[in-house]
């Protein structure tokens, strides 16, 4: 076999072993759509204790990645639960839909068959009472932190296993019996659904 030849056949191979990696990194951005849990942990301050009722609910994601390892994302998360305050005086609890809308940075280290992520960023959480007269929605700014694993299917399709932290200011709603009763709290959201690749 010539020279030429010898070098064709390793470059054709070079080609074809390395195709799989270029054609994933050629893949910049996913979308998402996981199942999430809703945990909120209970704080006490001045005699009142603030906590919510544990739920479930929806996250959807986009995410993009300039890099390798470097990307962006925003995400949708809805759930519905209970906001309860306990005072010496009686218990408040308004039912609630909770809307939450964030972006983050993303750092991951892919491998073969998975990928791991951590992210940081912010966003807001809205409250909107349920079936509740003269009260209205309330908007909080919230950190978000987190990581998570993706398990890779196909190239282009994934498991995704998710945690997410927000912390946030807890709502009032402008009501003046809970005037002062906002704490700083935080929101525990396990997840777990399907991503696609393209």
């Amino acid at each position: 076999m010539s020279k030429v030849s010898s070098f064709l056949t390793l470059f054709a191979a070079s080609v074809i072993a390395a195709a799989p990696a270029f054609s994933q990194e050629d893949f910049k951005s996913e979308v998402t759509i996981q199942g999430m849990g809703s945990f909120l942990k209970e704080t006490t301050h001045d005699g009142v204790k603030q906590d919510a009722t544990k739920t479930g609910g929806v996250l959807a994601g986009y995410r993009y990645y300039f890099s390798k390892h470097f990307g962006a994302e925003i995400n949708y998360g809805y759930t519905l639960n209970t906001q309860r305050y306990f005072t010496s005086t009686g218990t408040t609890g308004i039912k609630s839909y909770s809307h939450e809308a964030t972006g983050a940075l993303v750092y991951r280290v892919p491998f073969k068959k998975f990928d791991v992520f951590a992210l940081a960023g912010a966003g807001a959480i809205i409250f909107n009472p349920k079936n509740m007269s003269g009260i209205d929605y309330q908007a909080r700014p919230a950190f978000v932190y987190g990581g998570g694993a993706d398990y890779n299917l196909t190239s282009r399709l994934f498991l995704r296993a998710e945690y997410r932290g927000l912390i946030y200011n807890s709502p009032t709603y402008n009501i003046a019996g809970l005037s002062g009763m906002d704490r700083i709290t935080h929101r525990a959201e396990p997840s777990m659904g399907l991503g696609f690749r393209f």
